[in-house]
Parts: C-alpha cells; structure tokens; sequence
C-alpha cells in the first residue's frame, strides 16, 4: 500500500501542469517621445492629436491580446499605429538626414525565448517593425542594415514604398534650419515656423521657438506587452536623428539598450538621446537589476533612468513591464508621450511631468 502511494505522489508531481492563464494580467504600455514637452508649449489641438494616435495605439494592441493574441503581435500592431502617424519620429514622420533622407531603425524581442530582431538605415520598408519581427522569426540573425535589410523584407512579402513616402514639410523644415544652425537636432528639436529670433551672443535659436508647439522632443515610439499566456515582448520604431550623418544608428535598434525583454524580468522600450542609451546599456541594466539584485520593476527602472543616467548627462525616459502586469514609465525630462491599458479596457494617456 505505501508502495503504492508513492507511486501515486510520483504521478502528481511529474503530470504536466496546463499552462498559467495570465488573461486578467494582460497590459500593454506605450511611448511616443520624450523632451522638453510642457503644458506652456503645447497647443490644446496638437494635445488633442497627439492623445487620439497614442489611444488608437493602445485600443489596437489591446484588441490583440483581448483576442488571445501574443504580445509579439500587440506590438506590432500597436507601433504600426504610431509608425503610420505623421505625429511620430517613426515610418512616415521621421526625420531627415544630413543628405535629405529618411533612414528608419526598428527593433524586437521576444521574452520567452529572447529572440529579438532588429533592423537599421533602411529607406523604403513601410512598417520597419515588421521586418524587425521578420528577422527574429524568419531568419538565423538578429540584425541587419540598409539594402541588405531592404532585399530581405521585399523576400517575405513586406510593404516596400518609395523614399518619398516618408516625407513630410514640417520635418523637411526641421533639417533645413538644422543646416542652417551648423548642428545636430534631436528629433523634434526644431523651431517653430515663425520669424526665427537670434540670441544676443551666440545667434543661437531661442529655446522657446520650436517647430512643434509641444516643445524639444526625443523621438522613437516603443511598446511593451503582456500577453495571456504570461509572454512579455518589447519592440521600438525610429527615424533616429535630424542632419545625422555618417550612417549614424542610435539605441532603438540595439539589444540590451533600446529594447530588451525577459518573461523572468521585465521588457523595456526607451526614448531619448540614443548615445547615452546605448552607452549605459539602459534596457538590459534596468533587467540586470531585477535579476541580479532582486530589485522590484519601479525601483529599479527609478535606479538606472533617474538616478544612472542622469549622472552620465542623458536626457529620456523608458516603458516598462514585468510578468505581472506592473507598469514603470519614468522620464527625466520635461515630458514624455506615454500611456498603458490594462484588462479591463481602460486606457490612461499622460504627457506631461506633474
């Protein structure tokens, strides 16, 4: 009898056990930028626009995982969203280069198995995010670059455009001033389009005088998800910076620095001066954290974005999520386009510091 009692216990304790239903912790976090964005500088109809695209951002990768999507698939339909947006640094708002062209940069990973795919310089894939996706998914590699990049996503069936599409006057504008001022701007960090003031020493454009009423901006949109089946993924889309030369390539299409995501921590979107990002390895060191010292998702997001970074004099703020549907989204600048939905529906969209 005991014999067999053991054996009973042997059974319990190797049956498969059915996969943990996380449908009541789905969440989805997003970000559109972060800078100098403070109520002073913005119009009440750029804030209405800016909230109507991030919510439709949300309600769309919130359908997916409602659906039983996985979190793979709400980020990229969530980023096309702010891809497709004129709004974002990303797919049709991006910013131009030194040479008058749009180059694009996007990347994936995939908490479960820590697949990621990222992809950089391209000019002429619509939705950059879903050849980064297309990489992780369909190829042995993580990363590829321009034409190479180009070549691939025609291969599997993805939407190619002419560079044109891209286009558009303010950004336009945007490098021309940026030309003009013998310096690299940072996103959004244009002037608005009124009578340009000089300083009186340096000639430099008044701080206040921005292309975009809500101010100085970082760009690159991202995403985080939490899907029902407790899978965590995290994607980012950018255009990367005004007059960038040289082939220049930032934080949003690097592993561990713009993007990172690991079910046993967290995932993580970021935005904002990319050099820095990349320098302090900013997605990798907030999962590094949680792993390695035990530290929660909000006091270690806090660590490395508040407190690291600023002390090595950059300037962003990053997304967030863990396994539990815990959501961080600290900025050290002045603002920071961003918003969560959670199971029941209910979307929550800040701009603004206070």
């Amino acid at each position: 009898m005991k014999t067999l009692y053991s054996v009973f216990l042997a059974v319990l304790v190797y049956m498969p056990v059915s996969a943990q239903d996380y449908s009541d912790k789905i969440t989805l976090a997003i970000h559109g930028g972060a800078g100098t964005i403070t109520r002073a500088n913005m119009t009440p109809e750029k804030e209405k626009a800016y909230k109507e695209v991030l919510n439709t951002a949300l309600q769309t990768g919130y359908q997916v995982l409602k659906k039983g999507g996985t979190s793979v698939q709400a980020v990229e339909a969530t980023i096309k969203v702010m891809e497709d947006s004129p709004l974002f640094n990303a797919g049709k708002g991006a910013v131009f280069t030194n040479e008058g062209k749009n180059e694009l940069d996007a990347s994936i990973m995939e908490g479960k198995t820590l697949k990621a795919g990222t992809i950089a310089g391209v000019t002429t894939i619509k939705n950059p995010i879903s050849t980064a996706i297309a990489v992780m998914e369909k190829s042995p590699h993580v990363m590829m670059a321009g034409k190479g990049a180009e070549t691939f996503a025609k291969e599997q069936g993805l939407e190619i455009v002419d560079p044109s599409y891209f286009y558009t006057e303010s950004r336009f504008k945007a490098l021309q001033r940026a030309k003009e001022e013998e310096k690299t701007e940072l996103d959004h960090n244009a002037k608005e389009e009124k009578e340009v003031k000089k300083g009186p020493k340096t000639g430099a454009l008044e701080e206040n005088e921005l292309i975009f009423t809500e101010g100085k901006k970082f760009g690159t949109v991202g995403c985080v998800a939490l899907d029902k089946f407790g899978n965590l993924a995290a994607g980012t889309s950018t255009g990367g910076m005004t007059n960038k030369r040289y082939g220049r390539i930032g934080d949003a299409p690097i592993i561990g620095a713009g993007t990172y995501a690991n079910n046993a921590t967290c995932a993580v979107s970021a935005t904002g001066h990319g050099e820095f990002f990349i320098r302090s390895v900013v997605a990798y060191d907030i999962s590094a954290l949680m792993e390695y010292k035990g530290m929660s998702l909000k006091d270690a997001a806090h660590e490395v974005v508040m407190k690291k970074l600023v002390e090595r004099g950059g300037e962003g703020g990053i997304i967030a999520l863990d396994r539990h549907g815990n959501v961080a989204m600290p900025f050290n600048s002045e603002g920071m386009y961003r918003g969560f939905i959670k199971n029941d529906g209910k979307s929550e969209i800040l701009i603004y510091k206070d």
